[in-house]
């Protein structure tokens, strides 16, 4: 059996930044564990597999270990393949997912997803999972999603804070059930963060579009605004500007092809 295979770098205007994705049309769906190994072979932080349905797109993600219920630079890199590469003529890609109906919108060359805002409640902050981060500060406030603890939101004192972490995977992975986003405000934006996730085999993210799904409205409380500006300051860095509107966030960037090729399955 062969396969299409496209590599995009999400949340980047050239290769070699932002978020590289792993993109696999497929006209039926595979067995769960063909498309988990798949993942492991590519090893990039998501591997995207798409199903063209009614009038819309049924979308999944898996990371090299485990499939996941929502990923932002996947999806953007997704929509970036049916734009670019498979000629969706409309300006809207309607996604059916494991988190819910996302959309992708096309405007003047830039992407912008629709994913749902979650709400926060405040916990307390742990010494161990700072101590796992690997900083030399504390994190001053710690939240977390109130109904879906996708990712814990380590808040730290400013942006040499969180640029200056060096977390221990394992240690991270012993303190915390969840991903961990360390964020702060940002000198040259209006936030940065990072985020850490070797519970599902990432132990740190380029850029998390599903991130700002909790980043987004905690910073649009602290900062009294709708429109934020985010960068998210890994190694390979990625920018987004995002919007908070009627419980959803909006996340806009550019994607770029890298790679595009063919996957052999044994038949």
């Amino acid at each position: 059996m062969e396969l299409p295979l496209y590599q995009v770098d999400a949340f980047a205007v050239d290769v070699f930044s932002g978020n590289p994705a792993a993109i696999v049309p497929l006209q039926d769906w595979l067995p769960d564990h063909t498309m988990q190994a798949v993942a492991m072979e590519n090893n990039v932080a998501e591997t995207a597999f798409f199903v063209a349905g009614d009038g819309d797109y049924q979308l999944r993600w898996f990371t090299p270990t485990v499939e996941v219920d929502l990923c932002g630079h996947a999806t953007l890199a997704s929509a970036h393949v049916l734009f670019e590469h498979l000629g969706f003529s409309e300006n809207e890609i309607v996604f059916q997912t494991r988190g819910g109906e996302l959309r992708v919108s096309k405007a003047q060359g830039r992407l912008t997803l629709d994913f749902p805002a979650v709400e926060l409640t405040s916990v307390p902050v742990e010494a161990n999972i700072c101590n796992a981060l690997g900083g030399a500060a504390q994190a001053v406030e710690a939240v977390v999603a109130r109904n879906n603890p996708h990712a814990l939101v380590y808040v730290f004192s400013n942006e040499s804070e969180v640029a200056d972490l060096n977390p221990n995977a394992a240690q991270l992975l012993a303190s915390s059930p969840h991903s961990v986003i360390a964020t702060a405000r940002g000198s040259q934006c209006d936030f940065v963060s990072r985020f850490f996730g070797p519970h599902v085999g990432i132990d740190e993210d380029p850029v998390t579009g599903s991130a700002h799904c909790s980043l987004v409205p905690y910073w649009a409380a602290k900062l009294d605004k709708a429109l934020l500006q985010a960068r998210q300051i890994s190694p390979r860095g990625g920018d987004l500007a995002c919007e908070l509107r009627n419980g959803r966030v909006f996340m806009t960037g550019s994607a770029v092809t890298f790679m595009q090729g063919v996957i052999y399955l044994p038949d």
